[in-house]
């Protein structure tokens, strides 16, 4: 069994910023939410706990007083999450009025969905001003309504990531864009994670043209925090049975949220309720179950009893109901209310356990939104907590199996999960052009030679508000995978497949504006990912294994690194020296097609490799670099003969 290492490791400042509130009860990210109140559509990206549905509240209240709206109709993806926007006293913070929902607008309640669409119409035709429903209720509702029934309203819909641009399967998408096209509504958008985990935009790009951006990142988040000091992202991998391997890594002294694997997956036994019973019996003896629903435990090191909420067992609605009511009531505001929370598709997005330090992750979620989700649960400021740790337990490869292919895909995806945290965590900088008469930089700003600056609004507006959405749709493209995981040339992987990526993302922008992008996309990810040490007053920074003084990078030695291998260079040191080769072989074998692009932009190296060599790259070679140089030189040898041909016959063909 291999022990637990960090692929990511922050520490923060604990400089209060983003919690402490103004004479108006506002925190950081919703002062810079209320100041843009007045456009038409908003769209807020912020993380867990950074104060979203209050946000919600000042701006609604300030379009239902001072800008002509009627009513506010706030959808959540699902009924617990109904809660956050419960009535809410404002004034006595400071604010000029309060949120106020009468009880039978509270549709986030049990009850048929017939009942609740007869009360949102109800509703509509009414004299009241706040409604909270599910979106589930909101697209039924929409199927009896026309879309100029929401003239004069605002729309906020929570957890916005659940909209896509496929309006064909996604109703949610289809009814977002009637609506805007059909009447006069005010749109506000929340969502802590931007990008679907299906790579589908979220909106296309005239939609969302249509909105004004507020992004407020977790570092900001996490950096302004009081309590919370530093947050780990790790993997353990396990041989065999997971239930086999889970007493290893939960620790019990940390209040944990575990997650186990859907029925479906690999790493399920096919028998849930047997799995919580493993779980239980690794941490100690059964004692009684609360009319709560909390499980009592006595711990088999320690003694101590250990109380543990079971949100996997379904069988009995009416119990787990009480045990989630316990949850949201009890456990949420007392630090002994529960130590453990196990769960199955439940205890993720707006699930609120501000006490929670371990999120425990059996097996790759199929989605990053879902992972950043799962980490949002233990990112709450809580006081006693100061390192928060999600830990993703992942089987390892093994050759004798037909799960190779399964397992080494997973631990990709794994990987580019958190290569996409470290990014969205960790401080960002400005980059400008070195030009050789500068002045001092700022702070968090750095220099480079040869680094082309944002000349356009648009660009400046996807550096601004976008890096970390890009970001995630390039490290879920199945061949980025590969190519991070270092099969292809880092420069290739920088200047071919980076752009074509971006190029897709957004067809807008022209050859200058996708260098542009590219060129942060790339500055931004190596820097981040980069080792930076302080030397007397001088400031160096490892890439491509050697430090480089940061006054003297420039954007080709950048290009020259890959941005995100670091990564898996701390997988190959958590499994053993066959596992890594089971991994490598895995993705050789699914390697990446060359295409021309890679092909003309490898050749200068290859002839440069031949020279150094005295022959040309061997395609049967075990270097994967010599390989891969074979195999561009192949392609292009074989595009130049049908060049070649085509010549021939189109001269024969003028001859004739």
């Amino acid at each position: 069994m291999n022990t637990q290492l960090n692929v990511v490791d922050v520490t923060y400042a604990r400089t209060g910023a983003s919690v402490n509130t103004d004479a108006m009860g506002m925190r950081e990210m919703q002062q810079r939410v209320f100041a843009k109140r007045d456009a038409q559509h908003l769209l807020i990206k912020a993380p867990p706990a950074s104060g979203k549905s209050r946000a919600l509240m000042f701006v609604a209240l300030d379009k239902l007083y001072n800008q002509g709206r009627k009513k506010v109709i706030v959808a959540v993806p699902e009924r617990s999450i109904g809660a956050s926007f419960s009535a809410t006293n404002l004034t006595d913070q400071g604010f000029f009025a309060d949120w106020e929902i009468k009880p039978e607008h509270k549709l986030c309640t049990p009850g048929s969905s017939v009942g609740k669409v007869a009360a949102f119409i109800k509703f509509l035709e009414g004299p009241d001003a706040t409604l909270v429903c599910t979106h589930a209720t909101l697209r039924f509702a929409f199927e009896r309504i026309a879309p100029d029934a929401f003239n004069g309203t605002v729309l906020a819909i929570d957890e916005f990531h659940h909209v896509s641009a496929d309006i064909e399967v996604n109703r949610l998408g289809a009814l977002l864009r009637d609506v805007m096209n059909g009447s006069d509504v005010h749109i506000v958008a929340m969502t802590g994670s931007y990008f679907r985990g299906d790579s589908v935009p979220v909106l296309t790009a005239d939609d969302e043209a249509q909105f004004t951006p507020v992004t407020f990142n977790y570092y900001d988040q996490l950096n302004g925090y009081e309590h919370l000091k530093s947050l780990g992202i790790g993997h353990h991998f396990y041989q065999g049975r997971y239930t086999d391997a889970i007493g290893e890594i939960l620790n019990l002294d940390k209040k944990t949220i575990l997650h186990i694997p859907n029925v479906n997956s690999g790493e399920s036994t096919k028998d849930k309720i047997e799995e919580v019973g493993f779980i239980i019996d690794s941490m100690g003896e059964y004692i009684d179950t609360e009319d709560s629903g909390i499980i009592r435990i006595r711990r088999k090191d320690t003694g101590q009893i250990l109380r543990v909420a079971d949100l996997v067992n379904d069988a009995d609605q009416k119990k787990r109901a009480e045990t989630q009511h316990y949850l949201s009531t009890v456990a949420s505001k007392e630090r002994d209310g529960v130590d453990i929370i196990i769960a199955l598709g439940m205890a993720k997005e707006g699930f609120d356990w501000p006490f929670a330090e371990h999120a425990l992750t059996v097996g790759y979620r199929a989605s990053l939104t879902e992972v950043i989700q799962i980490i949002g649960r233990v990112t709450r400021d809580s006081p006693g907590k100061e390192h928060a740790q999600f830990t993703n337990l992942i089987a390892q490869p093994d050759a004798a199996t037909d799960e190779v292919k399964y397992s080494v895909n997973n631990i990709l995806k794994a990987i580019t999960a958190s290569l996409l945290m470290e990014q969205v965590l960790a401080p960002n900088f400005t980059f400008k052009t070195k030009t050789g008469n500068d002045d001092a930089p700022k702070p968090g700003e750095l220099r480079i030679k040869g680094f082309k600056e944002p000349s356009t609004d648009r660009v400046k507006q996807i550096v601004k508000t976008d890096l970390n959405d890009l970001k995630a749709t390039i490290l879920q493209d199945d061949t980025f995978a590969k190519a991070a995981a270092g099969s292809l040339d880092p420069e290739v992987t920088n200047k071919v497949l980076i752009p074509k990526i971006i190029r897709e993302r957004y067809p807008d922008l022209s050859e200058a504006q996708v260098e542009e992008v590219r060129q942060q996309v790339v500055v931004d990810s190596v820097i981040k990912n980069g080792e930076i040490r302080e030397v007397g007053d001088k400031r160096f920074i490892k890439m491509a294994e050697k430090f480089v003084n940061i006054d003297e990078i420039d954007i080709n030695l950048i290009d020259s690194v890959n941005p995100f291998q670091r990564a898996f260079e701390v997988m190959s040191k958590s499994v053993t020296p066959s596992v890594l080769r089971i991994i490598s072989d895995a993705i050789t074998a699914t390697r990446v097609e060359i295409s021309e692009e890679e092909a003309f932009a490898l050749f200068p190296k290859i002839q440069n490799w031949a020279k150094v060599h005295g022959r040309k790259p061997d395609v049967r070679t075990d270097d994967p670099t010599e390989k891969r140089y074979a195999e561009a030189l192949l392609f292009l040898q074989k595009r130049k003969q049908r060049h070649l041909a085509e010549q021939r016959a189109t001269q024969m063909v003028n001859e004739s």
